[in-house]
């Protein structure tokens, strides 16, 4: 018997990508959209109407009757869909409604059904839960500290639907946080956002091709249980692995454009107050899903040109001052360019720069370019052993497995206590009640806390920097190694 997939946010990159590979599969899945009404998503999906295998329902996440139309029946919800940069930066507030609602409607529809403890949810989470992790504690892992960023609505707003679904009541779920996807129109999407992303930084990408077998892997009956119930970074590989500055010569080579040094001015990247970072455990979910198809890197950023339009490859004849200007417009741009909040946002310069006078100190690219820069190598290296954060307990043993001392004692490594019950230690899945160092009580899983990284649902996760002392060790031991200006 066939069973039934149903997918979120299947006319979005990911889910687009997930969509065709679940096609490859349709003798043996059903494939259920949910999609909006409008002119751009009919005709996207216009070829598939007559296809037996699939059925569209034209909705809206946050409506919960379209939503309980789609998980009625499924085997499967993959909940791709939601709002994303760069219409997230633009509409925080409207992003925050959307993901979140989204989020308790999927739950909500799931716990209602007969078999609800057979349906097994993939959420698609972000690597923007993990806020700012610049050198040195740039490695990451999940269970790492979850946090958003300053202004970061958009990981606030995931990281509240991913603890919705994991603290849900839901029998079978995962959270899969999604990096960066490189996919050919990244080379086309310019916006000032841009600019907001630290040239130092770092980030782990993932092919749209490798995210999309991810979507159709996960409904294989291969996959096995312990899969279940946990979270996962996912990216193509460690010859994903970039700085910032790596990426933007990159994505410059490939348009056939000169270095960053011609293009851009150093003062126009922030400093600070991004996400990102290189992975020490992606490898984990290849190994369960195999869906990494393993294209060299610079192999994949020349196939990303060959998808675009034939204008751009005439971007080689645009000289290196026009290009700025060009550039130099979004670095201005009024509300959400960089240089705009100079002379109009000091709480934003002070976010993202540290503060107006860490911003006009910029002076050169070498002052901006990545720790360790090497020109003679021609790219922007990290270098240095790998710093792993500490979790706050044995992580060689199984969560279900560990003692009341031993969870009080983690509780203790995040500022805060564990109030219990202990009679539901080792219950897979139990909610128990915390206290954070600021004294709110709230109610989390072992699996959020210590598997996810999460932590007090009271506390703004945008403000982290304002309201975390030494006494929380957790996430101090990522907001004391790097300067806030």
């Amino acid at each position: 018997m066939k069973k039934t997939v149903f997918l979120t946010g299947a006319t979005g990159n990911m889910g687009w990508a997930g969509f065709q590979e679940l096609l490859k599969k349709k003798d043996r899945f059903n494939i259920r959209l949910l999609a909006r009404p409008g002119k751009v998503n009919r005709k996207k999906l216009k070829p598939y109407m007559n296809d037996p295998a699939v059925s569209v329902i034209w909705g809206d996440l946050t409506n919960y009757d379209d939503v309980l139309a789609g998980v009625t029946g499924a085997d499967y919800v993959l909940h791709v869909g939601g709002m994303v940069s760069p219409a997230a930066d633009y509409f925080p507030e409207k992003t925050l409604k959307v993901n979140i609602s989204s989020a308790r409607n999927i739950a909500k529809a799931v716990l209602e059904q007969e078999n609800a403890d057979d349906i097994k949810v993939v959420y698609i989470g972000s690597v923007a839960q993990c806020g700012d992790r610049l050198f040195p504690v740039h490695w990451g892992r999940t269970g790492d500290p979850v946090y958003a960023s300053r202004y970061d609505k958009y990981s606030v707003s995931k990281c509240e639907a991913e603890r919705i679904i994991t603290d849900s009541g839901i029998k079978k779920w995962v959270s899969i946080r999604q990096t960066g996807i490189l996919y050919s129109g990244i080379l086309k999407v310019v916006n000032p956002t841009a600019f907001h992303v630290p040239i130092r930084g770092m980030l782990e990408w993932a092919t749209i091709e490798d995210s999309g077998r991810v979507l159709a892997n996960v409904v294989e009956d291969w996959v096995p249980e312990d899969f279940w119930n946990r979270f996962y970074n996912i990216s193509s590989g460690e010859q994903y692995r970039m700085t910032n500055y790596e990426f933007e010569t990159r994505m410059l080579k490939a348009l056939g454009l000169p270095s960053p040094e011609k293009v851009f001015e150093p003062q126009w990247f922030a400093t600070q107050n991004f996400h990102g970072m290189w992975y020490t455990d992606a490898d984990v979910l290849e190994n369960y899903l195999h869906f990494r198809a393993n294209v060299p890197v610079d192999d994949y950023f020349k196939e990303m040109m060959k998808s675009l339009p034939w204008y751009y490859n005439l971007a080689f004849l645009a000289p290196a001052f026009a290009v700025k200007m060009f550039m130099r417009a979004y670095a201005f741009e009024k509300g959400m360019g960089t240089q705009w909040w100079v002379d109009n946002d000091r709480e934003k310069l002070d976010a993202f720069y540290g503060s107006e006078e860490n911003y006009r100190s910029i002076k050169s690219w070498e002052q901006a370019r990545p720790p360790y820069y090497e020109k003679n190598l021609g790219t922007a290296m990290a270098k240095g052993e790998v710093r792993v954060l500490d979790h706050g307990y044995d992580e060689t043993k199984s969560i279900y497995d560990l003692s009341l001392e031993e969870i009080e004692a983690a509780a203790a490594f995040r500022g805060g206590r564990f109030i219990g019950p202990a009679e539901k230690i080792g219950v897979k899945g139990a909610v128990f009640e915390w206290e954070c160092e600021n004294g709110h009580r709230f109610p989390a899983s072992l699996e959020f806390v210590l598997l996810g990284g999460g932590w007090c649902t009271t506390c703004p996760l945008d403000e982290v920097f304002e309201n975390t002392t030494e006494k929380n060790r957790f996430i101090s031991q990522v907001l004391r190694a790097q300067s806030r200006g």
